[in-house]
């Protein structure tokens, strides 16, 4: 059985593309989506850094995507 990939490095590789995209910093994703930086950066990183429904939401806006594409698998 292949093992499932971790929600967390979804969600994390997922803001980090998105962002990337709109050619922004953490930083500068942090500030229009009124969250801190160490947030996005703990977020995009390797640790597991829960992260609540409104954020995920307030993310998903600033970057332009429906909050359902920070949980698609590529």
């Amino acid at each position: 059985m292949e093992k499932k990939k971790d929600i967390y490095d979804i969600v994390g590789q997922n803001i980090k593309k998105y962002r990337k995209i709109k050619g922004w910093t953490q930083k500068e994703l942090a500030d229009k989506a009124m969250v801190s930086d160490s947030l996005i950066a703990k977020l995009e990183s390797t640790t597991h850094q829960t992260l609540s429904l409104d954020n995920a939401e307030h993310i998903a806006i600033t970057l332009g995507v429906g909050i359902k594409d920070l949980f698609d698998e590529e």
